[in-house]
């Protein structure tokens, strides 16, 4: 009888000790799993080291890193996951095309005004009309009286003067 209990004891003791001796996940195992989750963002990488993921690259938004790190620590074995990640930044909205606030007739009196310094271009800059090339002093001063003369009212004078 004494036999029979301590063997009943030995076989209760050995069953808790194979059962609180789990089979420990490796981490080559879990990075195989984490780079599954992972190839969903081609922009990012995953890498397991002593069973904590550590998420890098960049994502689009913050819900798509906030989902791709839920997945990660739902991998069983995955003890945390630590976040080294960045969300890119918004891509730079499109130049909205305007109609031109400079009468195009008011730019070809210009031009013609101009039309004996072939340096001197006139253009249309963020709505203004707007001359720019390289002229000496006394070419400056006429230019400034003609296109003054045409009273077309503000434009920039970008001309640089040697």
């Amino acid at each position: 009888m004494k036999k029979t209990i301590a063997m009943a004891a030995l076989a209760v003791a050995v069953s808790f000790g194979a059962v609180s001796c789990k089979k420990k996940v490796s981490d080559a195992d879990l990075q195989t799993q984490a780079t599954t989750v992972v190839t969903s963002n081609p922009n990012a990488s995953v890498e397991v080291k002593e069973g904590v993921a550590h998420l890098s690259g960049t994502f689009a938004d913050q819900q798509s890193k906030d989902a791709m790190i839920t997945q990660l620590k739902a991998i069983s074995g995955v003890k945390d996951v630590m976040d080294m990640s960045t969300i890119a930044a918004p891509a730079p909205a499109a130049p909205v095309e305007t109609a031109s606030a400079v009468d195009p007739a008011v730019q070809k009196k210009v031009q013609d005004a101009v039309k004996d310094f072939p340096t001197v271009k006139v253009e249309v800059v963020n709505g203004q009309l707007t001359l720019t090339g390289n002229v000496s002093g006394l070419q400056a001063r006429k230019i400034k009286e003609s296109v003054d003369a045409l009273k077309i009212g503000k434009y920039n004078n970008n001309l640089t003067v040697k």
